[in-house]
């Protein structure tokens, strides 16, 4: 994958579930452009294994780079301001947010207990949302960001056992979308990253032969492209993998008016060719009324 040439130089950046897998080469490979990184995992429970979060901050100091660890569980109602906090009272600054954190419960929806389900949209979703909203303001004031979450094919398409995990990449995407367009006059850039690389959550799902392709350092050259001045794209969903991207994003078909029978009618609809984009719910609504016969 060829790429233009970019910097992090004195940006701060934070990262959340930086420990191991895709944030890990997410926050290195910010680090290795300059950034100054807070990196996110919740602490250990064996005290004689060194906390994943220190041991990437160490790798980062090793490679000459500043960082400094953070051992907040994401899901708690007050990690989004530590956060924020610790990037303030460290680096003085913070310009990236890069929202990596995530966990899966693979269960049919019947069979799944509540606890569970509200587990992973707690830790997807809410924790996405406090740290952003406590991130927002300094963002604005400062007239510059670079916002970028993990969604997930599964919350663009579905997936059968994931109605939890969907579910909750699905709303970073609304989520996403609106921060892009209340973020545009401050100079705050949005967007969200569907990556695909064999991780400790993912690597049951690859075919073996094709595993050593998806590595996360693949995803991460895109991603620290997305959290960079240089990108001015903001509110669009990106698929990455194996050294390649896609561009994902809902398309409508023409309005027909609503006559004849409904078995015909859908059919049509079904079978017309989707071609529209819009640029917000707005924008949506106009078209619509426009279009009216």
């Amino acid at each position: 994958m060829t790429t233009g040439t970019h910097s992090l130089e004195g940006r701060v950046a934070i990262v959340t579930g930086a420990g191991k897998g895709l944030g890990r080469a997410y926050a290195l490979g910010m680090a290795s452009l300059g950034a100054r990184v807070v990196i996110n995992n919740r602490a250990n429970h064996d005290p004689q294994d060194c906390p994943s979060a220190d041991a990437v901050v160490a790798e980062i100091h090793a490679g000459g780079g500043e960082a400094v660890a953070n051992y907040d569980e994401v899901e708690k109602p007050d990690a989004g301001e530590s956060l924020v906090s610790a990037a303030l009272s460290h680096f003085g600054r913070l310009d990236i947010v890069l929202s990596n954190a995530g966990i899966d419960r693979t269960r049919s929806f019947h069979k799944q207990p509540l606890e569970d389900f509200d587990e992973v949209v707690q830790i997807n979703f809410h924790a996405v949302a406090r740290l952003l909203h406590a991130a927002w303001p300094h963002l604005r004031t400062a007239g510059y960001g670079r916002v970028l979450v993990s969604t997930s094919t599964a919350g663009l398409w579905g997936n059968h056992g994931q109605a939890a995990y969907s579910a909750s990449k699905a709303a970073l995407l609304g989520l996403m979308k609106t921060l892009a367009i209340e973020g545009a006059p401050r100079g705050i850039r949005v967007n969200a990253i569907a990556p695909y690389a064999v991780t400790q959550l993912t690597a049951p799902w690859f075919p073996e032969q094709s595993a050593a392709r998806f590595s996360p350092e693949s995803a991460a050259r895109l991603a620290t492209w997305l959290v960079s001045e240089q990108c001015t794209l903001s509110g669009a969903t990106l698929i990455t993998g194996a050294d390649h991207v896609r561009l994902a994003q809902p398309l409508e078909t023409a309005s027909l008016p609503l006559a004849g029978s409904f078995p015909d009618l859908i059919d049509e609809l079904v079978n017309a060719p989707c071609e529209t984009a819009q640029d917000s719910a707005n924008a949506e609504f106009g078209d619509f009324v426009r279009c009216l016969s």
